[in-house]
């Protein structure tokens, strides 16, 4: 049986407010063996949903960050029956710091696509949520697409760091767009984009657990996305993935336009 989202909501939530997570800018941080940032709250979220989720749904596994990669390779090789993928504290960096902008990640996979995908930030209670299918939440509203904008009238989110050093250099000097941000968490990036906080948004390389979520509740809530080679940014695998996206169709076609042009 599919798993509920309003459940999951629950859970994460739940998860959440044991794990004191509004409590950020108090765990020690460490750096992984890729160089990224991980603190104890992560393992401990994690560890916490993990078992909540098992205890719901016995027979579906969890792919997680905070797993080897050897683990996470042989979860995705059988993500066809059903699979969770657990981004446990996404903005960790942020969180250590105590900068507000962090999130959970949930996504349910099934037959090699995002089934339900859920993104919660503790900071503002806001969890939106999507099913394939069936369309995009805030909570318990639905999103809709944002009134139309020109792409010089938009703001951008920009993650300039993991992007090819021209196009990074023409979005610096030349760019398109009224202004931009890069607030630290691709996940919540994601569903900023979906409700129109952000218009437009492109990022160099993302993982698997930052976009199986956030992918889904764009394209629900009537978003585009692509990667930088004109690809469905989703794909089941570990590589890096880019993103470039826009809160409706003919926004996305007049940036992708431009992002072409200057790569």
């Amino acid at each position: 049986m599919k798993p509920d989202l309003h459940r999951l909501r629950e859970i994460v939530r739940e998860a959440a407010a044991v794990e004191a997570v509004s409590a950020f800018n108090q765990s020690r941080r460490e750096v992984k063996w890729d160089g990224s940032v991980v603190t104890e709250l992560d393992r401990r979220i994690q560890a916490r949903l993990e078992g909540a989720l098992r205890g719901r749904w016995p027979g579906i596994p969890l792919l997680g960050e905070e797993m080897a990669p050897a683990a996470q390779r042989r979860l995705l090789a059988a993500a066809e029956a059903g699979l969770w993928c657990l981004d446990p504290l996404d903005g960790t960096s942020n969180f250590a710091s105590g900068l507000p902008f962090f999130s959970i990640s949930l996504a349910y996979l099934e037959g090699g696509r995002t089934v339900l995908g859920l993104v919660y930030d503790p900071e503002r209670d806001e969890c939106f949520m999507a099913e394939a299918g069936a369309g995009a939440m805030l909570n318990d509203t639905p999103l809709r697409p944002p009134p139309p904008i020109e792409l010089k009238r938009s703001i951008a989110c920009v993650d300039f760091k993991r992007l090819p050093g021209h196009l990074a250099d023409q979005l610096a000097h030349a760019f398109p767009y009224m202004s931009q941000r890069n607030l630290g968490s691709s996940c919540l990036d994601w569903c900023w984009v979906a409700m129109g906080r952000f218009q437009v948004y492109i990022h160099g390389g993302q993982k698997f657990w930052d976009y199986a979520a956030g992918e889904l509740i764009l394209r629900e809530a009537g978003g585009r996305a692509c990667t930088l080679g004109g690809e469905p940014v989703f794909r089941v695998g570990l590589e890096p993935r880019s993103v470039v996206a826009a809160t409706r169709p003919e926004l996305f076609q007049e940036w992708w336009r431009w992002v072409e042009a200057n790569r």
